[in-house]
């Protein structure tokens, strides 16, 4: 439901699951997830990774908002806002991701956009896998 699914949001250990280009989690800081707390991560894809961080803009529980400025220097920086709409049983999740810096954003859009989109789906199906494996698991225990 829509609670699981906003749980596994606020658990970075499981971005590598279901974020396409995430490698591994560094280091989570105490304070997560509160506003300008951070989690430190590897992002990467065939040989290349850049060891970097995502920083929790804003959240709002009741809202099920998480707003992260998430980074993979030097080519990504950008603003990715999650929402988790939904009830108990069913939800759907969205992911509006802008670049950080405009003048640059604007500048590459173009050519990004196609390319973080269907990152961007890829990625949140396997988001709903990973929900999916979580909710089904909890259901078997109890």
């Amino acid at each position: 439901g829509a609670r699981e699914a906003f749980a596994v949001l606020l658990d970075p250990e499981t971005y590598p699951c279901w974020l396409v280009g995430a490698r591994a989690i560094r280091a989570v800081d105490a304070a997560w997830p509160r506003p300008g707390s951070m989690f430190h991560h590897v992002v990467g894809f065939g040989p290349v990774r850049v060891r970097d961080s995502t920083e929790v803009l804003d959240i709002d529980d009741s809202a099920m908002l998480l707003r992260l400025k998430v980074r993979a220097r030097p080519l990504i920086s950008a603003v990715a806002t999650f929402r988790v709409i939904g009830t108990s049983s069913r939800c759907v999740i969205t992911l509006q991701e802008e670049p950080a810096l405009r003048t640059i954003g604007n500048l590459v859009r173009p050519v990004m956009d196609p390319t973080t989109h269907v990152r961007n789906q890829r990625s949140l199906r396997r988001l709903a896998r990973v929900i999916e494996d979580r909710t089904t698991g909890l259901r078997s225990v109890t």
